[in-house]
């Protein structure tokens, strides 16, 4: 039976010398996978595209105001209704009233 003790002995020292290198290979590997992994992320955050550019609006457009029209032109239009005939008299004097209290 010594030589069979010496077989085993011998097999036990193979098979744990295998799963100990077996072991640091995995764990070699598994260190170069996170540093790959990790470069790659910080290469990844680098190299993002810009952000898409801001919307360019044209600035509004400022319209210069009305002429004011005069209260002598105001008055003569409203003549001119009159004389037409498209204004009544109570309507032309309520009109030229809200003119000259405006």
């Amino acid at each position: 039976m010594p030589g069979l003790m010496r077989g085993m002995a011998r097999t036990a020292a193979v098979v744990g010398t295998a799963t100990a290198t077996r072991n640091a290979v995995n764990r070699r590997q598994a260190d170069k996978n996170a540093q790959a992994y990790t470069q790659a992320m910080n290469t990844a955050s680098v190299q993002q595209a810009p952000p898409p550019p801001q919307e360019q609006y044209a600035p509004p457009v400022e319209y210069a105001p009305a002429p004011e029209e005069d209260l002598t032109a105001k008055l003569e239009r409203l003549g001119a209704l009159r004389a037409q005939g498209l204004l009544t008299d109570e309507e032309f004097t309520a009109a030229k009233e809200k003119l000259l209290a405006g």
